[in-house]
């Protein structure tokens, strides 16, 4: 449990992320990629349904018994409310309404933040830009741990306190590296969210507002859906950082398991990833991947051999998903400019 892990720096590289070439090529080989660029029509009526269904929990949980709040904040509501945060990165792409609608979106935002309890929503779009543009950029991408966190926690034991804690850190390390001003539309998106979690404890009390904050606390920490966050960019093998996952809790994610046709097509709403890999799948096939947000990533040709090899010598196969996300990550750093030597 308190075994430290023997890289304790970044690993730092000085070339382009891969993304904006294997755009290039891909649309120069099939144009026709283009026509899955716009707005999602379904997008805006889905999360309609998934705010009205939060609503409706709260209303049923105010008269529950606690351990019965307890259960389904982690079971239910803790699902609902990550897949919302989802819904909240599709509309800072603009997919619901589209590029030359931007501001609806953002306000859409906003309404989609309301069962989620925290206001995040307008800072989120600010700083996401950036991961995008500058993906892994030290100092800019705020996805990439600090170095406190990436030397404090690094034994086994407070990588999985790190995990639990991930939406504090996630809240916290923007106004620690790229602390920007306040924009107007944050401070919208504050006095609303606070308006209406007012107005939840004033109509039902303290075991909604239990359900919903908590609900978020969990599903962003502790929960297997939350394996996202480490598989995306965290460095599984050298010389790949963007990892995709093609299992059935993209359902419930509007489908940010395909990762690398993301980061190459972020203008493509999610519900049309699967096409670009169809469409393209020389470019996407032979990458590592990963068949399951709790379990080791695979990968073309001789990457799941040594994948395999490296699993069967640590004689541990039940924690091959551990030694994947902490012993070979390090200090849990993701890649780009910046990445973990294995």
């Amino acid at each position: 449990m308190g075994n430290r892990v023997a890289r304790d720096d970044f690993e730092w590289v000085y070339t382009d992320q891969p993304h904006a070439d294997r755009r290039k090529e891909i649309l120069a080989k099939y144009p026709e990629i283009k026509s899955l660029m716009g707005p999602d029509p379904r997008l805006k009526w889905i999360v309609c349904m998934m705010v009205t269904i939060q609503f409706l929990a709260f209303y049923l949980v105010k008269d529950l018994d606690w351990k019965w709040v307890l259960f389904w904040t982690y079971a239910f509501g803790s699902c609902v409310n990550h897949s919302m945060t989802l819904a909240i990165h599709e509309l800072s792409h603009n997919t619901a309404f589209g590029n030359h609608k931007a501001m609806r979106n953002r306000w859409f935002a906003i309404f989609a933040n309301l069962p989620i309890g925290l206001p995040y929503s307008a800072s989120f779009k600010r700083y996401h830009l950036d991961h995008h543009r500058y993906l892994g950029g030290d100092g800019v991408d705020v996805d990439i741990p600090t170095e406190f966190e990436g030397w404090f926690f690094c034994t086994r034991f407070r990588k999985f306190v790190w995990i639990i804690l991930q939406p504090l850190f996630y809240a916290v390390r923007p106004l620690l590296i790229n602390p920007k001003p306040i924009s107007q539309l944050e401070l919208i998106n504050l006095a609303v969210q606070f308006a209406f979690n007012a107005a939840l404890y004033w109509l039902w009390g303290a075991k909604p507002m239990f359900y919903m904050l908590a609900g978020s606390m969990l599903g962003m920490g502790l929960h297997p859906i939350s394996g996202h966050f480490i598989a995306e960019h965290y460095m599984f093998l050298k010389g790949h950082e963007t990892y995709s996952y093609y299992g059935s809790l993209n359902l419930l994610t509007f489908n940010v398991g395909y990762h690398n046709e993301h980061h190459d097509f972020p203008s493509i709403p999610g519900r049309r990833l699967p096409l670009v890999k169809k469409i393209a799948a020389e470019y996407y096939d032979g990458l590592p991947q990963y068949t399951s947000w709790v379990k080791k990533a695979e990968g073309g040709g001789q990457t799941r051999v040594s994948e395999s090899q490296r699993c069967k010598a640590l004689q541990q196969p039940h924690l091959c998903q551990l030694k994947v996300f902490c012993t070979r990550t390090g200090a849990l750093i993701p890649t780009w400019s910046c990445r973990l030597m294995l």
